[in-house]
């Protein structure tokens, strides 16, 4: 079955964002595909928190995910929106992606469990904890394009993760994100492909691009990576309307060749000697 990714360069104004999605949606079904998925913070990236407030809403008044779901109903199709930030009962805010299916109804919901708080050498500092609560599980739904196991962003680089999600069913991993170009370019591509290939399922990684109104300046490259890890779709830098084909088919062939489900096994306890 067919897939897009949308690769954008997200704005500080929610409103402009929400209008490049519902094009995106209208422009993924004309392109004959069965469901889109759209990077990490689809619907604001803004760094500057002040500024942000006034455009932060409970996920029940968000005016892009309303905007989003209208369109997937609009036009029959499924929606992994990759993330917003939405607020939570506790003040904070969740970093959360929904799956919305082809009449516009939440499938599922996933908070992002692992929060990005780090100085990187290039002088650029992030704590996702300030303002951001984990989320408290993992999250598997069925979709078109398979068993859909929810990442964000910084989630791929805990295996765990992953191993979980495969061990539960997942053929398919989504993985949206607003990756910096710094740890975009050293690891990203690697990342990816070994997702892919421990878990023998395939990787979709909807990314952000580009230089932020805010700033920030993401590393785009938006991947599909099938189960063997050979990337099927790499979008470069620009943003815009990628497609790739999903085969079912090619999860059983390579879990045949090397069953890494089944020969997966629980680590026990581990034994520090002097």
């Amino acid at each position: 079955m067919k897939i897009a990714l949308l690769q954008m360069t997200a704005r500080i104004d929610p409103a402009a964002n929400a209008h490049a999605l519902v094009a995106a949606v209208a422009d993924a079904a004309a392109g004959g595909a069965r469901m889109l998925f759209t990077p990490e913070m689809s619907g604001l990236l803004d760094r500057d928190r002040a500024r942000a407030a006034p455009s932060l809403h409970d996920e029940a008044d968000d005016p892009v995910l309303a905007a989003v779901r209208a369109a997937a109903a609009e036009h029959r199709l499924w929606v992994h929106l990759g993330s917003l930030a939405v607020k939570g009962p506790d003040g904070r805010l969740a970093n959360r992606g929904f799956v919305i299916d082809d009449s516009g109804a939440i499938r599922a919901r996933y908070d992002k469990l692992h929060l990005f708080d780090v100085d990187l050498p290039t002088g650029e500092s992030w704590r996702e904890s300030a303002a951001y609560a984990p989320g408290q599980g993992a999250v598997l739904v069925e979709t078109p394009a398979g068993m859909l196991g929810l990442s964000i962003c910084y989630d791929l680089r805990f295996a765990a993760l992953y191993g979980a999600l495969s061990d539960a069913g997942a053929t398919i991993l989504a993985i949206p994100a607003a990756f910096t170009r710094p740890t975009g370019a050293a690891h990203w591509h690697v990342l990816m492909r070994a997702r892919a290939i421990e878990s023998a399922a395939w990787v979709v990684a909807a990314a952000q691009t580009g230089v932020h109104e805010d700033g920030r300046a993401t590393f785009g490259h938006s991947l599909v990576v099938d189960p063997w890890g050979e990337v099927v779709l790499d979008m470069g830098a620009p943003g815009g309307l990628g497609f790739a084909e999903i085969d079912p088919a090619r999860v059983a062939e390579v879990r045949a060749r090397i069953p890494v489900i089944t020969h997966r096994r629980a680590i026990p306890d581990v034994v520090r000697l002097p």
